[in-house]
């Protein structure tokens, strides 16, 4: 088989291939916020037509993310024999069906609050394919040195995605009402299911292009290397630990995202149009963070990516602490910190999920690693939209504040610690 190294100049044909799976997989990905950002914006109307509270409307957010996260561990079992491209054409699939039940459901009132429950079950399971299996698709298509840059960009999907999709839900909800969003959202989905379909191609080889040269996981020092037993325990445990640490910030991430809106709303007395076009600055401002991040992680020698991480998890510890502080103070403090946590935020949370799980996890093993980096980090949002729900309804919002800084502090502990574990130990990440 031919295969590239990275000494080797692209062909043109890689190049143009590359470029329609990079398109095609950017696309995926923004799809699939498209059908799952809709649930934040639309929060308060969604609580108003199934005649519920915060912490009613949290329970479905709640077996959304359950969902999400056992959906997860399926996909890294499935990984293992299923084409990531087959994963992810049935994910968007099904992403689609529970958005157009969801709007339809909503006709029924009260009486939809089982269905809808029904609906983000299958929502968060079809949802669970995106991130995982586009990283496979893009670990198959890169090599280590260019992941970082390339990962900067591509990762702007769920920045450029999650923006596009607020504003979106927020103008197709003032136009057209509440089961509009959710049908718009779904049609834009089905429209990149075709695209994908021409360009999402699993791999070099799958349209006769050269294989590129296998690239051992950074997670690896250099005496593990020749002991396959050892490598693979190694590779594992920095796995798991990379999960437990992504608790940290898709709970933050989630936190922010879901609730962000609603405060919006009813602590300012903000339009739900309104507020879901200011809650969008968290993802414009991520944009920026992720591209730092993995411009700087590739600057590193070797492409390390844990002292980025660190840096700019410290970053998110002061802007939490300003939140906490200044906040609810007015409309432009919330706006304003929320955006600088965003910043700080998504970048360490697109090296840990993406570039990082890609180099731990070289080849068909790069789904294994996301997924389970992702199902594990996927038990922050597990907990935050009970707790957070709980604590709207009984405690205010000065005591979720207090969590969230809380939650921070627990982020900038556990990146210091892994930084100076894997400069003991030798790993390259």
């Amino acid at each position: 088989m031919v295969t590239l190294s990275a000494r080797d100049a692209m062909p043109v044909s890689f190049a143009k291939a590359r470029l329609r799976l990079l398109a095609a997989t950017w696309l995926s990905y923004a799809g699939f916020y498209f059908c799952r950002k809709v649930f934040s914006v639309v929060k308060g109307p969604l609580k108003a037509a199934l005649h519920t509270d915060d912490l009613g409307v949290s329970h479905l957010f709640t077996a959304y993310l359950a969902s999400y996260m056992l959906g997860q561990f399926a996909t890294a079992c499935l990984g293992r024999r299923v084409h990531s491209r087959a994963l992810l054409l049935w994910g968007m699939g099904l992403s689609c069906a529970a958005n157009f039940a969801m709007g339809a459901f909503l006709r029924l009132g009260a009486r939809a609050y089982l269905l809808a429950l029904a609906a983000m079950v299958v929502q968060g399971a079809a949802q669970a394919t995106g991130w995982s299996a586009n990283v496979a698709l893009l670990t198959n298509w890169t090599q280590r040195e260019e992941r970082g840059r390339i990962m900067a960009v591509w990762g702007t999907c769920y920045q450029i995605g999650g923006v596009a999709a607020k504003w979106f839900a927020a103008f197709v909800f003032g136009w057209l009402g509440l089961a509009w969003p959710f049908w718009g959202s779904a049609a834009i989905l089905v429209t990149v299911i075709f695209l994908f379909l021409r360009w999402g191609h699993e791999s070099p080889e799958a349209v006769g292009l050269p294989a590129l040269d296998p690239i051992g996981p950074a997670a690896l020092s250099s005496e593990d290397r020749g002991d396959a037993d050892r490598a693979s325990g190694r590779r594992l445990r920095v796995i798991i630990t990379m999960g437990l640490i992504y608790f940290s910030f898709k709970f933050l991430r989630y936190a922010l995202d879901s609730w962000c809106a609603l405060v919006l709303a009813e602590r300012f007395g903000l339009s739900t149009t309104r507020a879901g076009y200011l809650s969008a600055v968290f993802d414009l401002s991520g944009f920026l963070g992720v591209f730092v991040g993995g411009w700087a992680s590739d600057r590193l020698r070797g492409g390390l990516r844990t002292p980025v991480i660190f840096a700019m998890t410290g970053g998110l510890w002061l802007a939490t602490i300003l939140l906490y502080l200044f906040g609810l103070s007015s409309v432009a403090w919330f706006v304003v910190l929320l955006g600088l946590i965003g910043f700080f935020a998504l970048g360490p949370d697109s090296l840990l999920s993406g570039a990082g799980a890609m180099d731990v996890g070289p080849r068909r093993q790069a789904i294994v690693a996301a997924a389970t980096i992702n199902g594990l980090g996927s038990l922050g949002p597990l907990v935050e939209e009970p707790a957070i729900g709980w604590l709207m309804t009984h405690a205010g919002l000065a005591a979720v504040l207090r969590l969230l800084l809380g939650v921070a502090t627990l982020a900038m502990v556990s990146t210091g610690l892994f930084w100076q574990v894997a400069r003991r130990r030798q790993l390259r990440i």
